[in-house]
C-alpha cells in the first residue's frame, strides 16, 4: 500500500503510520492466498513483525483492517479547496475524481483486493451501511461548509447520490477484475447521476 495521501509529521506519527501500513499489507496478503473468513488476527501480527495486541491497538476489528483508509479525510479536504461557486454536485465529483486519482495512481491493486473483500465477504458487506453513513455525513458537512445557505436536506441527498455513483462505479471496476480504469467509471457515473 502506498503511504498516506497526507503523510503523517513527527518520528513517532511515521513509525505508527508505517506499523499500520504494514500491518494492511500483509492482511490482504493473507486475504487473497488463504482467504478473509480463514486468515486470523494472530496470523496477520505475525506476518506483519508485530504483536496482536500491536494490531489491536491501530484496528479495533479483523474487519477494520480492511475498512479503514484515509479516503475521507483526503476528499473532504479536496471538497473545501473546490471554488465556493461551484455546485455542490460537481464539487464532489470533482474531489471524488481527484482524490481517487491520486490514490488509483499509487494504490490500484490494494484498492481493488480491498473492494472486492468489501463486496465478497460477508462480515464486511455487513458493515457497509455504517460506513457509507458516516462517509455521506462528512461529504454533507463539508458541503454545507462550502455553502452556509443552501438547503440542508438538498445537501444531504447529493451527499447520498454521490457515494451511490461511487459505489455502482466501484462494483463495476470488482466485476471487471480491474480491467476497466476506475476514473472513467466514475465519470460515466456522475454523468448518469446528472442525466
Amino acid at each position: 500500500m502506498k503511504p498516506s495521501p497526507n503523510p503523517p509529521t513527527g518520528l513517532r506519527a511515521r513509525k505508527k503510520a508505517q506499523v499500520r501500513r504494514t500491518i494492511q499489507e500483509q492482511a490482504l496478503r493473507l486475504f487473497l492466498s488463504k482467504g478473509y473468513e480463514n486468515t486470523t488476527v494472530e496470523e496477520i501480527a505475525a506476518a506483519a513483525g508485530v504483536s496482536h495486541m500491536t494490531f489491536f491497538r491501530h484496528f479495533p476489528t479483523k474487519e477494520a483492517v480492511v475498512e479503514t483508509d484515509d479516503y475521507d479525510p483526503m476528499i473532504i479536504q479536496l471538497i473545501e479547496r473546490r471554488p465556493p461557486d461551484e455546485d455542490a454536485l460537481t464539487a464532489l465529483h470533482r474531489a471524488l475524481i481527484q482524490g481517487l486519482e491520486a490514490v488509483y495512481a499509487g494504490d490500484k491493486d490494494a484498492l481493488l483486493v480491498r473492494t472486492r473483500l468489501i463486496l465478497t465477504t460477508p462480515a464486511l458487506r455487513a458493515r457497509v451501511w455504517e460506513n457509507q453513513y458516516a462517509t455521506e455525513r462528512l461529504f454533507a458537512e463539508a458541503l454545507a461548509a462550502r455553502q452556509p445557505e443552501a438547503d440542508a436536506l438538498r445537501i444531504r441527498v447529493l451527499s447520498a447520490a454521490a457515494l451511490a455513483a461511487l459505489n455502482t462505479a466501484l462494483a463495476l471496476w470488482v466485476d471487471s477484475q480491474g480491467a476497466e480504469d476506475l476514473p472513467p467509471l466514475v465519470d460515466r457515473a456522475f454523468r448518469a447521476l446528472r442525466d
